[in-house]
């Protein structure tokens, strides 16, 4: 008999991972950490704040990297980021899509058009 939690534990298990889970992990996580938290003083957290908010200026950030000092709440962070235009316009989309929906965002996402019109594609 099909009841109504093994309908649910069913759903729970075809639940996917965010695309942009895996380029997270492998791109962002050393500096930002596995919760978005960052590094006190070195490098800011991806937590709602006016940086990740922005889309054309995080999709900048990913294209172009940054440099200087940035202030981020209260903290200050003066370390170099550097450009990720390697990724394909999806790729860039997916990784700022998942961080705009984590760490306490609830933001909507970017799109591969948005990230290639950045791009002048």
């Amino acid at each position: 008999m099909n009841t109504q939690s093994e309908t649910v534990k069913s759903d729970a298990s075809s639940t996917k991972p965010h695309p942009g889970e895996a380029l997270y992990k492998t791109n962002c996580l050393t500096c930002h950490q596995s919760d978005g938290s960052g590094v006190p003083n070195m490098y800011p957290p991806l937590s709602p704040n006016d940086w990740i908010s922005d889309k054309d200026k995080l999709i900048g950030i990913m294209l172009h990297g940054l440099k200087g000092e940035i202030q981020v709440g209260d903290e200050t962070y003066n370390n170099a980021m550097p450009p990720h235009n390697g990724m394909t316009s999806q790729e860039l989309a997916d990784v700022l899509s998942y961080v705009r929906s984590s760490f306490g965002n609830k933001l909507e996402p970017i799109t591969q058009a948005e990230v290639a019109a950045a791009r002048g594609e």
